[in-house]
């Protein structure tokens, strides 16, 4: 086994010893209504996740759809080698969504945003271990585990994924819209505007940035009346 292969293994060892002392027992990520562990892959959690999920490893033994051979090889030829592992990558979306959405007190929501980086680190340490900087999906992984990041109040590290993905696709307006916010919800409205600014400048007319921007000047708008002398 190559250094490069020992060291991304022992990487993900340790992301999933992390994982287990957060956890403390598959109860943690209890969801009313919803299976306890997410391999049991609830349909409606299944429909939300991108396309191609359902054709990577885990998924495609339990989803009769996902055995569709012209489709597996279009995803595996359209992802290369990475896409043995983007079954993480759906896990961690499934982790994400739980934690924003469904979680009900902050020890499920913990829990699920840090199952979340453990999955979206699992894909991460597999593409640094080969330098595959140009993955596809690289900017869209860093940006979801900056949103966990941020869950956890993690933020300082969450600029660094946010700031990791723009630098990889300048032009990806998601990474700018998550880092904005996390600037807006941190009180610092100069920075967020100078993101979506940016944002804005490589990706011009995006609604979700120009959405964004207009709400923070109105906020700041609404900030400055209130403070007016009577």
């Amino acid at each position: 086994m190559s250094t490069t292969a020992m060291r991304w293994r022992l990487r993900a060892a340790a992301a999933a010893v992390a994982l287990l002392c957060v956890s403390g027992g598959s109860a943690a990520q209890s969801i009313p209504g919803y299976p306890d562990n997410i391999l049991q892959l609830d349909p409606r959690e299944v429909a939300r996740l991108p396309p191609y999920c359902i054709y990577t490893a885990h998924f495609r033994e339990s989803i009769p759809a996902g055995m569709n051979p012209i489709e597996s090889r279009r995803w595996q030829s359209l992802f290369g080698e990475v896409f043995q592992t983007l079954h993480h990558y759906c896990w961690g979306l499934m982790y994400l969504h739980r934690a924003k959405f469904l979680a009900r007190d902050e020890r499920i929501r913990n829990w699920n945003f840090s199952a979340a980086i453990h999955d979206f680190d699992y894909v991460l340490n597999f593409v640094d271990a080969r330098a595959l900087n140009d993955f596809i999906l690289l900017p869209e992984i860093l940006t979801r585990k900056g949103e966990a990041l941020v869950g956890l109040g993690r933020g300082a590290r969450a600029v660094t994924e946010f700031e990791r993905a723009i630098e990889l696709r300048p032009d990806y307006w998601p990474a700018y819209a998550q880092l904005a916010d996390y600037y807006r919800d941190s009180d610092e409205p100069d920075r967020a505007r100078a993101v979506l600014n940016a944002g804005l400048a490589r990706s011009p007319d995006t609604p979700a940035l120009t959405r964004r921007l207009k709400e923070l000047d109105d906020a700041v708008a609404h900030r400055g009346e209130r403070a007016r002398p009577r």
